[in-house]
């Protein structure tokens, strides 16, 4: 198992410099992944959002080892980084790209997957995604990035669908056994986005989670059922990985404190609008009558809180209906 060695090495090297730092895309479009533990690699985007200067580069992407040939978790926003990202694995683990596991059929997480797929790897997604492939609103985007994140989304970039679509009922992860590694791939139900799907390495403890998870900041909801996204937390507690890999931003290790973290401000968000929901204050009403201190201070408030607050108010009048028969 030479590829086990190898990143045992490169693991013991990375250590010094946990966690990791975001990667940057030079002008061949390089990615410098991070050791997570043996045969297990994070390629971290930056901290910004997609644009024509990074070059697309600001999610996520997750590296495995096998003696089968290698695994990836999500493709990254582009072709161009599709590509690096299968020469940067190809590199490591001597292994050819055999498949790809899609967190979510969102822009910035997918778009690369046009390349693996042409190089012969195998896309794999959970079946909710081909709505959102068949949506006026997947076209709208790629006509969105193509005029934002030109030259590196064009006119010959495509949507591409999945190879195998995955049935996977929430809380029964496909488990799968491939060349020597014990994996799992989980449903995260429908919380971020309809077709929320995690990868679990579960003989190395990590769990790659996509935009189900946030590292020590308040997560982006807006246009998310949070009640999908509490349970989601649960399923990712239960599985006790070692480390988990968010869809943007560092890994972490300190899993319960984030989980915590996400639940609080959620669990907060629904119930405070809730409350207003039931009163029949409007949302500007609700939203002034709070008191948000507990989260002012935490990184991402002032790019996402109110927006997050208001999509909650939404989703609370929704239920609010439903529960009435209507």
């Amino acid at each position: 198992m030479p590829w086990l060695f190898l990143s045992f090495l490169l693991l013991l090297g990375g250590c010094a410099s946990w966690p990791p730092q975001p990667a940057t895309a030079g002008a061949d479009q390089t990615l410098h992944p991070v050791p997570l533990a043996p045969g297990v690699w994070l390629v971290q985007g930056a901290p910004e959002a997609a644009s024509a200067a990074n070059r697309g580069f600001n999610s996520n992407a997750g590296i495995v080892a096998t003696e089968q040939g290698t695994w990836l978790f999500d493709a990254l926003g582009t072709p161009e980084l599709g590509r690096a990202l299968m020469r940067a694995a190809e590199s490591l683990t001597g292994q050819p790209v055999v498949r790809v596991i899609l967190s979510h059929y969102h822009a910035d997480h997918f778009y690369g997957a046009q390349a693996m797929q042409e190089a012969g790897a195998a896309i794999w997604a959970r079946d909710e995604g081909q709505a959102y492939l068949q949506s006026e609103g997947a076209q709208a985007r790629l006509q969105q990035r193509r005029e934002t994140l030109w030259p590196w989304v064009d006119e010959d970039t495509r949507l591409v669908a999945a190879d195998r679509w995955l049935l996977i009922p929430f809380a029964e992860p496909l488990r799968v056994e491939w060349g020597g590694r014990r994996l799992q791939v989980i449903s995260g139900g429908s919380a971020h986005a309809p077709d929320d799907t995690m990868l679990f390495v579960e003989d190395a403890g990590v769990l790659f989670a996509g935009d189900l998870y946030f590292t020590g900041r308040l997560p982006f909801v807006v246009g998310s059922n949070t009640r999908a996204w509490l349970a989601a937390l649960d399923v990712i507690e239960a599985l006790d990985p070692r480390v988990v890999v968010p869809g943007h931003g560092p890994a972490s290790t300190d899993v319960s404190r984030d989980i915590g973290l996400t639940r609080e401000y959620l669990l907060f968000l629904r119930s405070r609008m809730a409350l207003a929901v039931e009163d029949l204050l409007t949302f500007e009403e609700a939203y002034a009558a709070t008191d948000w201190s507990a989260f002012a201070d935490r990184p991402t408030y002032a790019q996402a809180h109110r927006a997050n607050a208001y999509s909650v108010y939404l989703e609370m009048q929704n239920e609010m209906l439903e529960g009435d028969g209507r």
